[in-house]
């Protein structure tokens, strides 16, 4: 972005960025693309979702936040990225359908690229044909809550087969899901929220979500934007 406002001022150097001061900024007209973070539930939704067909329009794609792509993709998912745009960040429409889903195991040097949808990586391997496994990811022990213990506890309350590492998750994603407890707990934290409230898409009884409100934090409109999509 920085380059398209002022080329000189900017320069790559291998692993390096030198800054030149001096020149100056000039205005751009920048269109900001959707966060990846927030389409990403939509995007699952699409995958696991018996009969859906969901379009993101507009949505970024810079290599360092698509690690949901990649792994969606080595997962088999029916999906399609079309519309491709660069300007200051790049984008696209991504289209995804329902799939038959193949399980994944991800280490510690792609955490970086999806720390944020590991929730969603495990409600992907929830439904996917296999054992799949998440380490590397301690990290999550210190987010907005324990997310490893929160998905842990609340997708074992969905019939989920979960296993909780110190560091990650082992999900088998064969067996069906009986609902032990449908008295969830989003433990405040707004993206174990929003991935409850798409697993609970998945369950024949009516679930209750406590602190659901969470969502507010980075994506108030949740609820409207679902109503919209299942009507």
């Amino acid at each position: 972005m920085l380059t398209a406002f002022s080329p000189k001022s900017i320069e790559k150097q291998g692993q390096q960025i030198v800054i030149h001061p001096g020149y100056d900024l000039q205005g751009q007209a920048i269109t900001v693309p959707g966060d990846i973070s927030s389409a990403a539930f939509w995007l699952v939704a699409g995958a696991i979702v018996p009969n859906s067909s969901i379009t993101v329009k507009n949505v970024g794609i810079n290599p360092t936040r698509t690690g949901i792509l990649t792994v969606l993709e080595q997962m088999g998912a029916n999906l399609t990225i079309t519309n491709r745009q660069d300007q200051a960040e790049p984008s696209a429409d991504i289209t995804v359908t329902s799939s038959d889903l193949r399980p994944f195991e991800i280490g510690a040097e792609a955490i970086p690229a999806l720390v944020d949808e590991v929730p969603l990586l495990a409600l992907l391997a929830a439904r996917a044909n296999g054992i799949s496994k998440i380490t590397g990811a301690e990290e999550l022990r210190f987010k907005e809550s324990d997310r490893l213990q929160a998905i842990s506890q609340e997708f074992t309350k969905l019939g989920i087969t979960i296993e909780e590492l110190p560091d990650g998750l082992v999900i088998d994603g064969r067996p069906s899901w009986h609902v032990a407890n449908p008295n969830l707990d989003s433990y405040q934290d707004h993206r174990i929220a929003m991935t409850l409230k798409i697993a609970s898409l998945l369950v024949d009884e009516p679930v209750t979500i406590k602190d659901f409100d969470s969502v507010r934090i980075s994506y108030p409109t949740f609820l409207t934007d679902l109503a919209q999509l299942r009507s």
